[in-house]
């Protein structure tokens, strides 16, 4: 997973696969936006002013599309933490307890 947020825009990208090459995007709600590939599987997700929250936008995208909410957090919240900058996260699945 790669983010990437954009200070001077305060937009975050949060790339689900290497090289996204999208077919179509949908709107989860007002700030956030997923695009989709060819057969309808979430590729990307973008968030648009994410300084006034990540938690409620990239939980609903996650919950529409069977996307990680954790995961997608942890990686908004390493890319505000490194504006301008691309973070890479490797997220492993959960381990059974």
């Amino acid at each position: 997973m790669r983010a990437e947020y954009d200070s001077t825009a305060d937009a975050l990208a949060i790339d689900l696969v290497r090289e996204p090459v999208a077919a179509s995007g949908e709107g989860v709600d007002e700030r956030c936006t997923v695009a989709l590939d060819g057969s309808g599987a979430a590729i990307s997700v973008e968030l648009l002013y994410p300084s006034v929250g990540v938690e409620g936008p990239l939980t609903a995208a996650a919950e529409r599309y069977g996307l990680d909410a954790e995961a997608l957090i942890a990686a908004a919240r390493s890319a505000l933490a490194a504006p301008d900058r691309e973070v890479v996260l490797e997220v492993g699945a959960r381990s059974a307890a």
